[in-house]
């Protein structure tokens, strides 16, 4: 019984946080496109994974708070059905091309943020997130690209819709392209440090990242206009 009592305060609180951050998103964003239920239940995700290590990996909590949490509120913040029903109108209206995104981001993007909250977890608790990526030589390197190229389609797509000027632009396309080749440049120099690399060696891995900073921004810029060119808030 104490479960079900927590599962129904968790539930409602839940309810009303989809409700306002919904309309919030909606209000802002406009209805053409499904954008406030995609992301309650890409941000929801995010939360499943990263609060299912706290309270079930790490710390000990008692079972009605866990139920609480998991069960009742991240349970009613998220919504499939909504989800379902947006895409179900999308067709009806025949902009399957919506339709399609919608479901595409839906379903690709619940994923990664809730591996993403589980990684985020695992690594700000000392776990070892996955210890199987060590064996991949590049798989860390490969999965900060693919976050800056959603970066940098996210920041393209905000330009469009905020009409920010040229230079604004650039700055963040810069600022981004930075971060990217400075990662990028430290974390190969730290992975091949048994090496013993020379000045003009880390010059030279530094150009290299540089330039595959410029590529992956560039395609990403692409994807953010292509996604803004489907009309999606029109």
């Amino acid at each position: 019984m104490n479960q079900l009592i927590a599962i129904a305060l968790g539930g409602s609180a839940g309810a009303v946080a989809r409700f306002l951050v919904a309309n919030g998103i909606y209000a802002w964003l406009g209805r053409s496109f499904p954008f406030g239920t995609l992301f309650i239940n890409v941000s929801g995700s995010f939360l499943m994974g990263f609060l299912t290590v706290l309270l079930m990996q790490r710390f000990t909590v008692a079972v009605e708070y866990r139920a609480a949490i998991l069960v009742g509120f991240l349970g009613a913040y998220t919504t499939f059905s909504t989800f379902a029903l947006e895409s179900f109108y999308l067709f009806e209206e025949g902009d399957l091309r919506k339709a399609a995104l919608n479901i595409f981001l839906s379903v690709v993007l619940c994923l990664v943020a809730v591996w993403f909250g589980m990684l985020l977890g695992r690594t700000i608790l000392g776990d070892g997130a996955y210890p199987w990526l060590d064996d991949l030589p590049y798989a860390r390197m490969m999965l900060g690209i693919g976050m800056a190229f959603l970066l940098a389609a996210l920041a393209q797509f905000m330009f469009q819709r905020l009409s920010m000027t040229a230079e604004w632009r650039l700055i963040t396309l810069i600022l981004l392209l930075g971060v990217l080749t400075v990662s990028l440049t430290l974390w190969l120099a730290f992975k091949l440090f048994h090496f013993q690399l020379e000045l003009h060696e880390i010059l030279g891995i530094f150009i290299t990242t540089n330039l595959l900073g410029m590529l992956v921004m560039w395609l990403g810029t692409l994807f953010g206009n292509w996604l803004w060119q489907l009309n999606l808030l029109r």
